[in-house]
Parts: C-alpha cells; structure tokens; sequence
C-alpha cells in the first residue's frame, strides 16, 4: 500500500510535472506583479474594460462583480457573471485590463457557442465524480483485489486529463479573443499589448503544467496498474 504512493514513477513522472506547475504558479504571479505596476495609457480600469468589451459584443446582460483574493478572476455561467478580483476590479494597469478582457472572452465563447467551452461544461459532473472516487476506488481495488475497481478507478481519472485537455483550447481562445479587441479598441497598443500578453501567456502555462500533471498521473497508474497485471 506505502508504495502506491511513493513508487519510481511517482518521482520519475509526477514529481518533475508538479515543479513545472509550481514554476509556472510562480510566473504568473510574478508577471502579474510586474504589469500590474504598470498604467495603461487609456486610464480603463479592468472593470471599465470588461464593462466595453461585453457592451461590444452585445453582452449588457452580463454582469461584473467584485470577488475577494489575488487573481481569483472567472466567469460564472452559471449567473452570468464576470467577477474581477480586488487586483484587477480598479485597477487602470495593463495586466488588469489583459485579465479582465480574458475573463470577458469567456463570456463571448459562451454566448457564441464555442464548441470546447461547451464541452468542458458538459465533462465538468463526470469530472467531478472522477475527482472524489477515482482514488478511493484504487485503493479499495488494491486492497481487496478486484481488478474492475482498479479499472473503474484508472477510468475515472483519466475524466480529469480530459478535462484539462479541454481547457486548453478553451483558455488560448480567451486569451486570444481578449488581445485581439484590446488592440482593435485601443484600449492597449503597443508595448501595453506586449506586456499584457506576456500575463496573459503566463497564465496560460499554468494550464499547460496542470494538464502535464494530470497525464503524467495517469501514466503512472497505467504503468504501475498495468505492470501488477503483468506479474500476474
């Protein structure tokens, strides 16, 4: 049992795929905090910029709001929602403005019907349960023997490389969408744009790193799950 956690492939795969996701955790606040000390030349603060943005693409019924914490920023679907953390809210520096259009470009693909985001949606129950169950499954597999178990567990964590796999697409969209209108609106140009690109792609690795987590997991449970069959 002390080896499902600490096996060869937990340090061989998982543990180098985890210093990339806290190096990249560590890029983006950084970044972060380096544009952030920078003002944009239009004086929009990233609720202002999000508030044009959305009226631009019809969206006046999507609504902004204020959530506590430091890059907590998101989209809520679910009540139509923008909210912009307190960094980023009144903020007029170019990284909050390039967070807050990335927030908004997930509206848009909401409303434009953009096929990956519409997945993730409907992956994000199944992940969910994969999340919760996937390792109490392998472990009582483990311990009691039953091969199904270990394969139901197996199966329902690869629901969360899956979904992290989406993600990608769905967040390069975003980011894309919100760089592309900031430079037609003006709102940023020139090395504004760069920098709130290199935020914007800062954050973008993050996502990167977690889905190498995610996989390099799954790899580790198929080589270590597949190699116990093996010896059988």
């Amino acid at each position: 049992m002390f080896g499902f956690f600490y096996d060869s492939y937990y340090w061989i795969l998982v543990v180098p795929a985890m210093l990339l996701a806290a190096f990249a955790q560590m890029k983006v606040s950084s970044t972060f905090n380096r544009y952030s000390q920078v003002r944009s030349r239009s004086g929009y603060t990233g609720a202002q910029a999000a508030r044009d943005i959305l009226d631009r693409n019809g969206l006046q019924g999507v609504r902004i709001e204020r959530v506590r914490g430091n890059l907590t920023d998101h989209y809520d679907p679910r009540s139509n929602v923008v909210r912009l953390s307190d960094s980023v809210y009144d903020s007029p520096s170019v990284a909050a403005i390039g967070v807050a259009a990335h927030e908004c470009g997930h509206a848009v693909q909401h409303a434009v019907g953009y096929f990956p985001i519409k997945l993730r949606s409907a992956i994000i129950p199944v992940t969910n349960i994969g999340s919760k169950l996937s390792i109490p499954l392998l472990l009582i597999g483990l311990v009691v023997q039953v091969e199904p178990l270990i394969n139901l567990g197996i199966l329902l964590f690869s629901t969360m490389a899956l979904f992290q796999l989406v993600t990608l697409p769905v967040e390069y969209n975003a980011s894309n969408r919100a760089l592309a209108t900031l430079d037609s609106t003006g709102m940023l140009s020139g090395d504004e744009l760069q920098g709130s690109k290199k935020v914007l792609s800062a954050a973008a690795l993050t996502y990167v790193a977690a889905l190498l987590v995610a996989v390099m997991q799954l790899l580790r449970l198929l080589l270590l799950f597949g190699g116990r069959r093996r010896d059988d």
